[in-house]
């Protein structure tokens, strides 16, 4: 691998926070300070500290904004829950935008635990 664009992770965590800009674009407007920042932040957290733990010195590095990462994947899924319970998102976009946040949780632990192995 040349760059962190190469990382799958990477890519699908990319596509994970573009899929979330749009569905928070039909939030309430009183929620733009609020659950529409918070939940927007945390996916811009994902593939940005894959990238910076990328470009770090050494699998100790990765490891650690790894960890960064997925733990605003689970910030993230959290916050994808709060808005379908507030029926701000519909069934449809829940379970979509979950199953794919949950196959990112997925391979972001079978990466982590590869690197954990080699250390």
């Amino acid at each position: 691998m040349k760059t962190f664009r190469d990382l799958l992770i990477w890519q699908k965590s990319m596509n994970l926070v573009t899929e979330i800009y749009q569905i928070t674009n039909s939030f309430p407007k009183e929620e733009i300070y609020g659950l529409s920042s918070q939940i927007r932040r945390s996916s811009i957290s994902i593939p940005s500290n894959i990238a910076e733990g990328y470009g770090r010195n050494g699998n100790s590095e990765l490891l650690r904004f790894l960890n960064i990462s997925i733990s605003s994947l689970f910030e993230m899924q959290t916050q994808l829950e709060i808005s379908f319970n507030l029926k701000y998102i519909t069934e449809y976009q829940f379970s979509k935008t979950n199953g794919e946040s949950r196959e990112l949780e997925r391979m972001l632990s079978a990466f982590i635990k590869k690197l954990k192995e080699r250390k």
